[in-house]
């Protein structure tokens, strides 16, 4: 068989690059595919404990038709921080923020998957012109999509006794990899690179203080629910939602939350746990397909 015939029978995956970029200080590692034409771009927002390699997969399969992008967060993957950065959920969207300027980028979606949801609403209030549309993936933004054990979590102060202690159990391969294979229908389906990748990432000197400062500063995205809940209301951008009801921080009802404020949404549940492009791709890799397919210019 001929290299252009075997071609005809597979599906050829995206190219990629892999850069740094300065912001601020900050050398922000970022992935982004190379679509065969001008397409729409996607944001890709990543969630805890991971980094923008938990999106090679999507990337892989929707990068040829569309540009996907997806940047490290200070603290994550391979970005690197200056000493001195302060980590927390506004300075996240500050170098995100940043990050989308230095390359250009005046519209685009965003795939708000965990910590992509604080911090693209961020970006969503202070830039509402730029958003075409959004992916929402277990990035919860209201109390009832809060598991009794987040509230418990997201109310830990630095003057709770043991609260540091249970926050840095978190941060064990155990819990890693629990927050992978929890809740899903057959953890096989799970690949182990992930959580391996992002326990190396975590076991970094100094990113479990790093984390530590997040997770005390994780309640300031709770006091500001209603006023993304209020961007939603005004602005009714096209919403998809895909959404592991596994999920033993962010249950299903956050998903359903949703509707109240953008009842024209689509929602898909899935059998599923935290992370579920892993075990999920196949189903949601063309619902994203069809969304990007369908917004405006």
């Amino acid at each position: 068989m001929t290299v252009s015939a075997a071609r005809s029978h597979i599906r050829v995956p995206a190219r990629a690059t892999h850069r740094f970029v300065n912001v601020d200080g900050v050398e922000v590692f970022y992935r982004e595919s190379l679509p065969d034409r001008d397409a729409p771009v996607l944001l890709l927002l990543h969630g805890f404990p991971s980094a923008s390699h938990q999106f090679r997969r999507l990337i892989d399969t929707l990068g040829r038709h569309y540009r996907l992008i997806a940047p490290d967060y200070p603290g994550f993957g391979h970005t690197r921080t200056p000493d001195g950065f302060t980590y927390s959920f506004d300075r996240l969207a500050d170098i995100t923020e940043g990050f989308t300027e230095r390359l250009g980028l005046t519209r685009y979606a965003m795939y708000l998957f965990d910590f992509g949801a604080p911090v693209g609403f961020r970006l969503a209030l202070r830039h509402p012109e730029r958003v075409t549309g959004l992916i929402v993936q277990n990035g919860n933004a209201y109390t009832e999509g809060l598991s009794d054990a987040a509230r418990d979590f997201t109310a830990l102060t630095p003057d709770t006794p043991g609260a540091e202690s249970t926050i840095l159990g978190l941060f064990t391969l155990a819990a890693t990899r629990a927050q992978y294979e929890g809740g899903t229908a057959d953890p096989a389906l799970v690949a182990p690179e992930g959580w391996l990748l992002d326990q190396h990432f975590l076991d970094r000197p100094g990113r479990k203080q790093h984390q530590l400062a997040l997770a005390y500063d994780y309640k300031s995205n709770l006091a500001v629910y209603p006023d993304w809940q209020a961007w939603l209301r005004e602005h009714r951008p096209p919403t998809l939602i895909t959404w592991g009801t596994g999920d033993p921080f962010f249950p299903e009802p956050g998903a359903r939350a949703y509707l109240r404020d953008v009842p024209e949404a689509e929602l898909h549940l899935f059998p599923t746990g935290h992370f579920a492009l892993e075990d999920h791709l196949p189903d949601i890799a063309p619902l994203i397909a069809d969304f990007l397919d369908r917004l405006p210019a």
